[in-house]
């Protein structure tokens, strides 16, 4: 999924000197931002109170919208560079493409994954002949610098494990490693991704790492996490230092969970590309502008997106958090 704001901030994420080691209950809030020709997304990473969780550096919500009499998302082919794509839903279907020559349908509680590396293109979109609804979540992951120019590749994993925590809680650990179930989707940094549901009635512990940071963001419903209520387009983070996580709701809901290890380096993010310097965002735009590098996607009806013009003032760092 692109980042479509036509004047994108560069953001500095990264670093383990703005995580607290005890933990935190920070609400933040989603804004609204337009995606491809029809689809509005919640964004929740970067926020202006947070820029990173772990290895996660951007976050989209969006549905359940009703896209009967509608195309759905239609997002043209785009660039990514340093980062893997997450796609996620809970209703619909969405068709990836990309410039490996993959095409795959992704449907509810499946994992598509895209590592982009050094460099890839893809585009996504509701099918012609789509279901009525369309819900989920759009996340990327940074790549650590010894892995940030490999090889791009795709993965599709229609099977992920469960984890049943009793008393109405039930996770799909959709990357990483939760509660001893690991999920068949390949990472580069210690991390974890999983989708919760909790009945109503649920009060249940959920098994964390000390050392992860976390946060938790409400796909349905309205649950209450570690004693704070998070309803829909906001994002609870947590910090570090828990060994359960407090889990509770009145009526059905649906929760992600995100964490990992604070990303220690510092990343600087802008548009799709997630590189290191000023010079790698430039070179990144002028070989997407140019055709080079990134490859071409087939099959598509439409014209790929152009790069946003670089601001006009040099890409400099905003900070980590507030």
């Amino acid at each position: 999924m692109s980042n479509l704001d036509l004047k994108p901030a560069a953001t500095v994420c990264g670093g383990r000197q703005d995580v607290s080691a005890a933990p935190v209950r920070d609400l933040l809030t989603a804004r609204t931002v337009t995606l491809g020709e029809s689809t509005r997304v919640r964004r929740l990473l970067p926020n202006l109170g947070r820029r990173m969780v772990g290895a996660w550096c951007f976050v989209d919500q969006y549905g359940p919208d009703d896209i009967a009499r509608e195309p759905g998302m239609q997002v043209p082919p785009h660039p990514h560079m340093g980062l893997q794509t997450v796609s996620w839903l809970h209703d619909g279907e969405v068709l990836h493409r990309d410039s490996l020559g993959s095409k795959q349908t992704v449907r509810p509680r499946e994992l598509g994954l895209m590592t982009s590396g050094r460099a890839i293109a893809h585009s996504e979109e509701s099918p012609r002949d789509h279901p009525r609804y369309l819900h989920g979540a759009q996340l990327w992951v940074a790549l650590p610098d010894a892995h940030r120019h490999r090889a791009p590749a795709f993965e599709h994993h229609a099977q992920l494990p469960e984890v049943t925590g009793g008393h109405g809680l039930h996770a799909t650990v959709i990357l990483g490693e939760l509660d001893g179930a690991r999920s068949p989707g390949t990472v580069y940094s210690p991390l974890v991704g999983a989708d919760l549901t909790l009945a109503a009635g649920t009060s249940a512990r959920l098994p964390v790492q000390p050392d992860f940071e976390y946060a938790v963001l409400t796909m349905s419903g309205e649950a209450e996490v570690d004693g704070v209520r998070v309803p829909p387009d906001s994002m609870l983070y947590l910090g570090s230092g828990r060994s359960a996580l407090p889990l509770s709701a009145d009526v059905d809901s649906s929760l992600m969970l995100l964490g990992g290890e604070p990303f220690e380096e510092r990343i600087l993010m802008w548009w799709n590309f997630v590189g290191r310097s000023a010079d790698d965002i430039v070179r990144a735009r002028e070989d997407w502008h140019k055709g080079d590098r990134f490859g071409e996607v087939h099959g598509y009806n439409g014209e790929r997106l152009t790069a946003p013009a670089l601001p006009s003032t040099p890409l400099k760092p905003r900070g980590r958090e507030r």
